[in-house]
């Protein structure tokens, strides 16, 4: 029973932390999640695909998925497929140190309590 708080007390830390460290990167987290949106736009443009498409072809493509059902043709939409992906690199990086930094936090609160 007592495992059981134990693990549920440090899940409520962990998310609390979580929560604290995004609201902290919030504003480059927003500019890059802008910036592949934008992106996307301009590949639909490019490619003359409906704006939606764009939009879903960078997402897909900046959180590493490429389903590949939606594909540049054009070099220069290539060109900026590639900027897609890393500015995704970037946003996985920034939740993934936030994350950590988050445990690392409940794991300080495991030792003091």
């Amino acid at each position: 029973m007592t495992t059981n708080m134990e693990s549920q007390r440090l899940r409520r830390i962990f998310f609390s932390e979580l929560v604290n460290g995004l609201h902290v990167v919030w504003p480059i987290l927003s500019v890059l999640l802008l910036a592949i949106a934008l992106l996307g736009a301009a590949v639909a443009l490019l490619e003359n695909w409906p704006l939606f498409n764009g939009i879903y072809f960078a997402f897909v493509t900046s959180l590493t998925i490429g389903y590949g059902d939606v594909v540049p043709h054009r070099t220069l939409s290539r060109v900026i497929a590639i900027a897609i992906g890393m500015l995704g690199m970037l946003v996985i990086a920034l939740v993934a140190a936030v994350a950590v930094r988050a445990m690392e936090g409940m794991s300080s609160h495991r030792r003091d309590g």
